[in-house]
């Protein structure tokens, strides 16, 4: 039952996200400055997620060092204010089913970077280790063919005329903002596959590589530990507003579907979506985590196709294919990874025993004492 607990709590992640990309569409489409946002939605996680941490672990929160509070920095660094202010920066220029399906080269970025870090052993002789680079390449050229060849329509929309008159201006997009906002999204997902990463080794210091720490696991105190990146995250990216966002009408609230999209973002996923993803993460391994970044593709393409009439690119499907088709060579050869680890794991334990039993044999036996 508790296995498939981080299956559920991983699907559930992929629907808050893909319901987000809708709702941050429309509010920037309506002038929400994404800096201000980020700010606002973190702000409103704190004050949510922070009383709940101070009451429900503190008994059991452990004490916080200067460098884990450096560590907490830098995944709020890469996790939140990179990561989301670059990744809304690309969602202006393109639609929320681009954004969802170049989401699926994380899991090869992540592989890429831990093989780079020295946290993923490559064998390239192995059939597992041929899987994860082929898989690699083919989400690394699907991305490319995604961004930059849209092809010719395929299908006709499910829907005539959309639903949502909103979009019919904002889904249409001209092949220089398609490409700008493409690749300002593939920038956004290096950022927060450096999170993923983080999340399971973490700094040991700003000079070294990594160590074999993992944060979620030095720090146990998950409530208290998603406090903290939204402290962060909001701290950072006032920071940036300092530069960016001047104007104070960019901060100025209204009842609208602005202030509804802060409050989801705020409390679903600043809240419980990171929350549940640095509980996967901390048990299954980041790998495990973005597993699941497909799924967005689905949400969200079923969602536009029916509430944007948006159709389908020849390109499109041919990019996304070929990163699916990566994605899971990779969560193969992970796969065979982690049950060759299991079964080495358990011929040491094997031999460990036998080690104990004839030493246990040689001190109550004499006679076989003596032949040793």
């Amino acid at each position: 039952m508790e296995g498939c607990s981080y299956y559920l709590a991983m699907v559930l992640v992929q629907l808050i996200y893909g319901g987000s990309n809708i709702l941050i569409k429309f509010s920037l489409a309506e002038g929400l400055n994404p800096i201000v946002f980020v700010v606002y939605r973190h702000v409103m996680a704190m004050v949510l997620v922070g009383p709940f941490a101070y009451v429900l672990e503190r008994k059991q929160r452990p004490s916080l060092s200067f460098s884990v509070a450096a560590k907490i920095f830098m995944l709020a660094l890469f996790g939140t204010t990179i990561h989301l202010n670059v990744y809304y920066a690309g969602l202006a220029y393109t639609s929320p089913t681009v954004a969802c399906a170049l989401s699926n080269v994380i899991p090869s970025l992540t592989f890429l970077m831990a093989v780079l870090l020295g946290l993923e052993k490559l064998k390239i002789r192995t059939a597992r280790g041929q899987a994860k680079v082929a898989g690699t390449l083919f989400c690394i050229g699907g991305s490319l063919v995604f961004t930059f060849w849209k092809g010719g329509y395929l299908f006709r929309g499910f829907v005539k005329s959309p639903l949502i008159n909103i979009s019919v201006a904002e889904m249409r997009h001209v092949k220089e903002n398609w490409i700008k906002g493409a690749l300002l999204i593939l920038t956004s997902h290096i950022a927060w596959s450096a999170w993923l990463i983080l999340q399971f080794s973490s700094l040991s210091n700003f000079g070294s590589l990594v160590s074999q720490a993992v944060v979620s696991k030095v720090y146990t105190a998950r409530l208290s530990l998603t406090t903290m990146i939204c402290f962060f995250a909001s701290l950072q990216s006032s920071f940036l507003a300092l530069f960016f966002a001047r104007n104070p009408i960019s901060w100025r609230l209204e009842w609208n579907l602005q202030l509804l999209t802060i409050v989801y973002c705020g409390v679903v996923i600043s809240a419980l979506a990171y929350y549940l993803q640095t509980w996967c993460i901390s048990y299954r391994g980041p790998v495990f985590a973005a597993m699941f970044s497909p799924l967005q593709v689905i949400i969200v393409a079923l969602f536009s196709a029916i509430a944007f009439a948006e159709r389908l690119h020849f390109g499109s499907l041919i990019g996304t294919f070929l990163i699916i088709v990566g994605l899971y060579c990779v969560l193969w050869g992970k796969r065979k990874d982690n049950l060759v680890a299991e079964q080495t794991e358990n011929g040491k334990g094997v031999l460990e025993d036998i080690k104990v039993l004839e030493n246990d044999i040689s001190v109550t036996n004499p006679v076989a004492r003596e032949r040793t």
